[in-house]
């Protein structure tokens, strides 16, 4: 997902009086002082205090307009009353029983709704589990072992999703004509990476021999529709349309992980925008506005699975809590136009951007969708995952850094999308945005053509 900072980057000019005391009290009790490595920033890592609409506040008062937003659940904006009303209303009836609400009854039927694709759908708590779950039932539908999975697609943190994932030297990935299954970290097990075939995303020659070397035995598909682990890099023309052609001649099952694109590139997902019907599908984030809600589901034929010969469970599957969350933000994505707001928004922060950059002659890209997009600088826009390398992403790096201190929140890492939400088009978030984009760029040419890292803005 990303990497850390320099030690000390992002902190400069920021009061960091409170933080570096729960940095200091949380490295006794989590290990890198964080509930997750991607949160884990050493020195410089955030403790946020609390967020609304489209900001956010630390525990020492620094404001940031949001532009990670929980890497991508907060679709209508932190603290959004229509959810948390509805959320603190049901949970008042209780919140976990091992027994089905309505709740979640009608969250499928609006994934149903929404989609126009899926028949049968399960909840789980994360995308995490999603993903997990829908391989095992691709497994078990087809009675396959291997499953393809695309270079630097972020699948969740179970071992099968762990490959290939986000390495900075692209010769750990191997040859491009065959590459290997790099497993992300240790206590992966061999015979795990083994199940596990990568390929290179938007590289359809690629694909096919590996089908026609391996065909029998896959399983499945797995496929982020965008690269969203690496800026949201898009399908070339005719991918989607031959890796589903594709997965029909081989009798394989097309898995759709829209744990990020859900509910965001279209109400129906990426299936929606890029016209392409998969067999599963995972959603999750933008489902219940950062409430812990996730999905799987698909054809009525390929979920048949269920519940007689795959094992699927949770004792907080459906939840009260993320099933009201998700009843309730999905119905607002149906019924309003928070998702045309969002779009429009994008547009505009990107045109934004474009003059700024434009004006100062850099060779840049723009990766993704309006709702989910990446700055990519080089002369071309990226293909596939190894394209990362051949950018500046030093410069992004450093931009990113210098608008923490200015008041707006990417991630400081140029593999991670911006994100936005429904907050976003309200009030002077866009000219405020772009406005510490160009101060932050400057500061980072400056730092440049001094050889030395971008400085804090005087106050």
């Amino acid at each position: 997902m990303t990497t850390e900072p320099a030690a000390g980057a992002v902190s400069q000019g920021l009061r960091r009086e409170r933080q570096a005391e729960l940095y200091r009290r949380a490295m006794e009790s989590l290990p890198g002082g964080t509930n997750s490595n991607f949160r884990a920033w050493g020195e410089d890592t955030i403790y946020v205090d609390r967020g609304k609409g489209g900001t956010v506040w630390d525990m020492d008062g620094n404001e940031y307009i949001d532009l990670r937003m929980g890497y991508g659940p907060v679709i209508l904006g932190h603290g959004d009353d229509r959810v948390d009303d509805y959320v603190n209303e049901r949970m008042r009836k209780g919140v976990s029983f091992s027994l089905t609400s309505e709740d979640e009854i009608r969250t499928i039927e609006l994934i149903k709704e929404l989609t126009g694709w899926v028949q049968k759908a399960r909840m789980t708590v994360s995308g995490t589990e999603a993903t997990m779950h829908a391989m095992r039932v691709a497994r078990a539908y087809t009675g396959r072992t291997k499953i393809v999975k695309f270079e630097g697609q972020y699948h969740g943190v179970h071992d099968y999703a762990l490959i290939s994932v986000t390495p900075n030297d692209m010769a750990e990935l191997g040859d491009e004509e065959n590459p290997v299954a790099l497993a992300w970290g240790r206590g992966i097990p061999e015979a795990v990476s083994r199940t596990m075939i990568p390929a290179r995303y938007n590289a359809m020659d690629v694909l096919r021999r590996i089908f026609e070397r391996d065909g029998d035995d896959i399983a499945a598909i797995i496929i982020e529709p965008v690269l969203g682990n690496a800026q949201g890099i898009m399908p070339q023309p005719g991918f989607h349309e031959a890796i589903r052609a594709l997965t029909k001649e081989f009798g394989a099952v097309l898995i759709y992980d829209e744990v990020k694109t859900g509910f965001r590139f279209a109400r129906g997902g990426a299936a929606e925008f890029f016209g392409v019907t998969p067999d599963l599908a995972t959603f999750a984030k933008a489902m219940g506005n950062g409430y812990p809600a996730a999905a799987f589901g698909g054809s009525e034929e390929v979920m048949s699975v269920l519940p007689d010969h795959v094992s699927h469970g949770g004792t907080y599957a459906g939840n009260r809590v993320a099933a009201a969350a998700a009843v309730k933000t999905l119905t607002i994505l149906k019924e309003t136009d928070a998702l045309e707001k969002i779009h429009a928004t994008g547009r505009r922060v990107q045109g934004g951007l474009a003059e700024v950059l434009n004006e100062k002659g850099l060779a840049h890209t723009f990766t993704g969708h309006p709702s989910m997009f990446g700055i990519f600088f080089a002369e071309t826009a990226p293909t596939e995952y190894r394209d990362w390398a051949t950018s500046d992403h030093d410069l992004y790096d450093a931009i990113a850094i210098g608008m923490h201190v200015r008041g707006a929140m990417p991630e400081p890492d140029s593999r991670e999308p911006w994100f936005l939400c429904e907050a976003h088009a309200s009030g002077d978030y866009v000219d405020r945005i772009v406005s510490i984009f160009a101060d932050s760029l400057d500061a980072a040419l400056e730092a440049r053509a001094r050889g030395k890292n971008a400085p804090p803005p005087k106050d």
